[in-house]
């Protein structure tokens, strides 16, 4: 099929990485002598072509980003609302097979070949984020796809992530489609939650953690659970839903208490559920401090690394969270353990976790390990699209 988008031509020797998968183009691998980075608007199409002439595929481009172009396809093709059709349709038979109910991450950017594109689905409420000035200039045939395939009942846009600062993009929250829900509603591992549709972060839930969630059902009965970055309590809640006797959910801002409490209640085990409001490093301390001691310690904190020059000082802000955990275990405490930091790998998490243990006398049993839930389909040529960690062990004393 003919298309008429301009050109943007690679230097020789570039397009390996390409052809090997890759939807990255950097702009240090564009012939400017032939496309000249200046002769292209942010967010245009652009056709990819090999040093040769080659047509490599279609991509969207932003000529002041590190990330010049973003392939979306292999083909030469328009790319319309046809072409985000027959992509949503694929991204959704994969979560119709994984999940009766409609409540996932039905986008997940470059794990489902649509870089800078998140969709999550909540029912019939729908949650975008445009993240590249490509997918921002794409909206209306988005948009447009979304509806023709599932008629839902609102679309929100949380265009108010980092990465639209580091494309150049202004950063805002709108009402694409319909009137805001009072709140999200979703069920998760069998537990219902509410979560904010406007104000929450990054789309108002973080389903990528649900598999690991899911094995509190074998940890948490009975047993008593400390939640730190508990947010609106998805691992706390669900602790006390699979039978905790007590669960105390930590989290900075004081809107997390009151959405736990409402998750609580949702839930029938508001009587189990408590929470603290303030820095998680100073509770944690407090709460040794007066001889606390919890079965089941749950650290899930936001990306202490969130760029490859923060490594150092996120490291040593791991080692610090972990060494306080599990001075808050109790006898055979069990710690689950996670971070969503692309730039911290799953050996250094364990090591980290090794080493606070071994600085505070304690030996460590590797239980369990879980992954980005299947909802976040890692694309294997982008190590990027491969970034959660969950790390399940057992504490035991002395040596």
């Amino acid at each position: 099929m003919s298309v008429n988008y301009a050109a943007l031509v690679l230097k020789p020797k570039t397009d390996k990485r390409i052809r090997a998968g890759n939807l990255w183009i950097y702009s240090n691998e564009i012939d400017t002598q032939q496309t000249p980075l200046k002769s292209f608007q942010s967010g245009e199409l652009v056709c990819v072509l090999d040093a040769q002439g080659k047509a490599l595929g279609m991509a969207t481009i932003n000529p002041q980003s590190l990330i010049c172009a973003r392939l979306l396809t292999r083909e030469v093709r328009s790319i319309d609302v046809d072409f985000f059709t027959e992509r949503l349709k694929s991204a959704l038979a994969l979560r119709n097979a994984l999940y009766a109910l409609p409540h996932y991450r039905w986008v997940h950017g470059e794990g489902d070949f649509l870089p800078g594109l998140i969709i999550d689905r909540f029912g019939d409420d729908i949650v975008v984020q445009l993240g590249s000035s490509g997918m921002d200039a794409l909206k209306e045939p988005i948009l447009a796809a979304i509806q023709r395939i599932v008629q839902p009942n609102s679309i929100i846009l949380r265009n108010d992530s980092r990465g639209r600062d580091l494309e150049g993009l202004e950063t805002q929250v709108e009402v694409a489609l319909g009137s805001a829900p009072t709140h999200l509603s979703l069920s998760e591992n069998g537990v219902t939650f509410a979560a904010p549709a406007l104000t929450g972060q990054k789309t108002g839930w973080f389903y990528d953690h649900r598999s690991m969630r899911a094995r509190l059902q074998s940890y948490a009965p009975k047993k008593r659970v400390l939640d730190v970055f508990a947010y609106l309590g998805s691992f706390g809640v669900q602790a006390a839903a699979f039978g905790a006797n007590s669960v105390t959910c930590v989290d900075v801002s004081p809107l997390s208490a009151e959405w736990v409490a409402r998750n609580a209640a949702l839930n029938g085990v508001a009587d189990k559920v408590s929470s603290i409001t303030g820095d998680a490093f100073d509770i944690m301390t407090q709460l040794l401090a007066d001889g606390h001691k919890f079965d089941v310690v749950i650290v899930d904190p936001p990306a202490f690394i969130p760029k490859a020059k923060d490594h150092a000082k996120g490291l040593a802000a791991y080692q610090k969270l972990n060494a306080l955990a599990i001075r808050l275990l109790a006898l055979n405490g069990v710690l689950f353990s996670g971070s969503c930091s692309m730039h911290l790998s799953r050996d250094e998490l364990l090591a980290s976790i090794q080493k606070a243990a071994r600085a505070n006398d304690r030996r460590v049993q590797l239980l369990e390990e879980t992954h980005q839930a299947p909802d976040h389909p890692i694309h294997p040529a982008m190590k990027e699209t491969q970034y959660l960690k969950g790390l399940i062990c057992r504490l035991l004393m002395g040596d």
